[in-house]
């Protein structure tokens, strides 16, 4: 059954258009707070969300929502996506809400829930919602049922508290220079006082929000500002969150980006040789680069490969045993410490085998050397591109000229009318002929539908 709300990654859109207004986040609550009322005893949501504007209207929205049909609701305001998670879970709360559109513009948002286990809602229970969305009139509760909201102001000072007990107690930040970019998002204010306290020297950017510049030329997924800032202050590494704090990028102290796959080689091997690495390996999804899936062979280590989004990457880190996954994007799930994706977890895991090493950033994060890969979109306005046969062509001569050199991926985006476009291999030129082929193609076939 296809889902008509729920994408990879919660609920998005733009915000007073489409999906994402405040009539559509009261139904949500009143929909997820139904689904969610199980047993006799007093249910309780708990609220998170990053620094957009929308927010406040998104938050009001869902506390009527949720309290409509019986659930008392405790709001934490801003908060990582991560800390939402772990709220959930330490409160014994029915459900975990994140109002955030991660690393999108402002003017998009997005509804992120939580079971009470602190894990993604599986596709099953989103259908089940989607259905009580859709499904005409929701029962409330009686007058007297009503449910209560408070809000709660000490939720950041437990996420530090929790997150800085996953860096080894032994070790220390001190004489470390760490240039953070908090992308004016969720962790403004979470993780600048956890490397302090940590004993790090800060040098902080995107920590002035002010409802309109989260993810504006800052964050993960606009590293540039990271980039010159680390080499303008002399730092020994930059860590860059994105809005709601759930993946990071990477920077050494040269200025070079260190990306999600980076990451999990550095980790996955390091783990492996401690003996801490669990089960089948290390878990990414089909866009990792098959350098990463070799620099593990070579340690003994299988790469397992999912579809793109993080939740199937936790999935299949559930179902296989590992304690280690991720995306190349940056979202990083150590298992052994959280239920979702944390930027600011993983980031201390590289901070601490920054500092065991004794190796300058560009020494200790470069596992490997990624080969030739190059992502294309192509947008197109309505249709099904992908299932012209001038396309299907296309893409069979490019896999056939690929086969054994090489990977491709096409896949259309979960959150937009976009096709992705993939392509991997040693031969650098080739990779880029084989893309542009298909993506020729596939603009092609979306303008004679248009």
């Amino acid at each position: 059954m296809t889902r008509r709300f729920f994408g990879t990654d919660g609920i998005r859109g733009r915000t007073n258009q489409s999906t994402m207004t405040a009539e559509m986040a009261m139904r949500v609550g009143m929909a997820a707070g139904r689904h969610f009322m199980r047993g006799s005893h007093r249910h309780r949501v708990v609220i998170g969300k990053d620094t957009r504007l929308s927010g406040y209207m998104i938050e009001n929205a869902l506390v009527a929502g949720f309290t409509s049909v019986g659930m008392d609701v405790v709001q934490f305001g801003p908060i990582p996506t991560p800390a939402v998670a772990m709220l959930a879970a330490s409160m014994r709360a029915d459900l975990g809400v994140m109002i955030s559109a991660s690393h999108n513009p402002y003017y998009d948002n997005g509804i992120k829930l939580f079971g009470p286990d602190g894990y993604k809602l599986s596709d099953a229970d989103e259908l089940k919602i989607e259905a009580l969305i859709e499904g005409g009139e929701i029962p409330l509760a009686p007058s007297e049922g009503i449910g209560r909201a408070r809000r709660v102001e000490d939720g950041r000072g437990r996420y530090i508290h929790f997150v800085k007990s996953t860096f080894p107690q032994h070790l220390r930040l001190d004489g470390l220079k760490v240039a953070l970019d908090c992308a004016n998002g969720a962790a403004y204010n979470t993780a600048p006082y956890t490397f302090w306290e940590l004993g790090a020297e800060l040098v902080q950017i995107g920590v002035t929000p002010n409802g309109t510049n989260i993810n504006d030329g800052c964050g993960s997924t606009a590293p540039l500002l990271l980039q010159e800032t680390v080499v303008a202050s002399g730092a020994d590494i930059g860590i860059a969150l994105d809005g709601d704090a759930d993946r990071l990028i990477v920077v050494d102290e040269t200025g070079t980006i260190v990306d999600g796959d980076q990451i999990m080689a550095l980790i996955g091997t390091s783990w492996a040789r401690q003996g801490m690495l669990k089960g089948e390996g290390v878990v990414a999804t089909i866009m990792s680069n098959l350098g990463l899936e070799r620099k593990l062979a070579s340690e003994g280590i299988p790469l397992i490969r999912t579809k793109v989004g993080d939740r199937y990457v936790l999935e299949e880190m559930k179902a296989r045993g590992c304690n280690v996954g991720g995306e190349q994007s940056g979202h990083m799930i150590l298992s052994d410490y959280a239920t979702t994706g944390d930027g600011t977890i993983a980031a201390l895991q590289v901070l601490a085998a920054l500092v065991q090493s004794g190796k300058p950033a560009s020494a200790l994060l470069r596992q490997f050397e990624p080969v030739p890969q190059l992502l294309k979109n192509v947008r197109f306005a309505g249709g099904k591109p992908l299932e012209a046969q001038s396309v299907q062509a296309v893409i069979a001569q490019a896999e056939a000229e690929l086969e054994g050199v090489g990977r491709l991926v096409i896949r259309p985006s979960g959150t937009e009318p976009v096709i992705r476009v993939m392509a991997e291999g040693d031969d650098g030129d080739q990779v880029v002929r084989v893309v542009d082929r298909i993506c020729d193609a596939v603009a092609s076939a979306a303008a004679a539908h248009a």
